[in-house]
């Protein structure tokens, strides 16, 4: 017998494979560790990923950033007026909005246009009821006051402010 030992067949294709494996897993039983047994330790999260749980990079539903906008902006006040006329209808009921409609609310005060003299004289004796259930509707303090104009005639005055004199024909000469 001869001290040489003879050389390892040479292996190939998917006993290579396995040979690589079966010294792997040695390798980490020495450090160790259980191949093929699952890990103990949790995971770093990975910031690119959400995973299961909510995040604040997860979609969010329409309505609820556009009221966290009107709050972050303190318009809670505006839309609760816009709300007031565009919903006119609604909250007065369908046979107060087909004779009247709803002209401004600025500071409380809402500015109502009747479509005759008859109605401009009913809505101003219905005005603490309609403040009253408008109240009810859309929160205290929206609306504090109602003003009730008749049917208007043309006009050519612009904006709040008014400057006395004779009006339009004041430029022709």
């Amino acid at each position: 017998m001869s001290d040489e030992a003879e050389p390892a067949p040479e292996l190939k294709g998917p006993d290579l494979a396995r040979a690589a494996l079966s010294r792997a897993k040695a390798a980490a039983r020495a450090k160790g560790l259980q191949p093929g047994a699952p890990r103990t330790r949790a995971r770093r999260p990975d910031p690119a990923r959400s995973g299961s749980g909510p995040d604040g990079r997860d979609p969010a539903l329409l309505r609820d950033t556009v009221r966290r906008l009107v709050a972050e902006r303190g318009w809670e006040e505006t839309t609760t007026a816009a709300g007031v006329l565009a919903n006119w209808d609604r909250l007065v009921g369908p046979e107060i909005a087909d004779h009247c409609r709803p002209s401004s609310l600025t500071d409380g005060e809402l500015v109502l246009v009747a479509e005759s003299s008859a109605w401009a004289t009913q809505l101003r004796l219905l005005t603490r009821t309609l403040v009253r259930r408008l109240t009810e509707q859309v929160g205290e303090g929206v609306v504090t006051s109602i003003v009730v104009r008749g049917p208007a005639q043309a006009d050519w005055r612009k904006g709040p402010r008014r400057v006395r004199g004779r009006g339009p024909r004041d430029t022709y000469g």
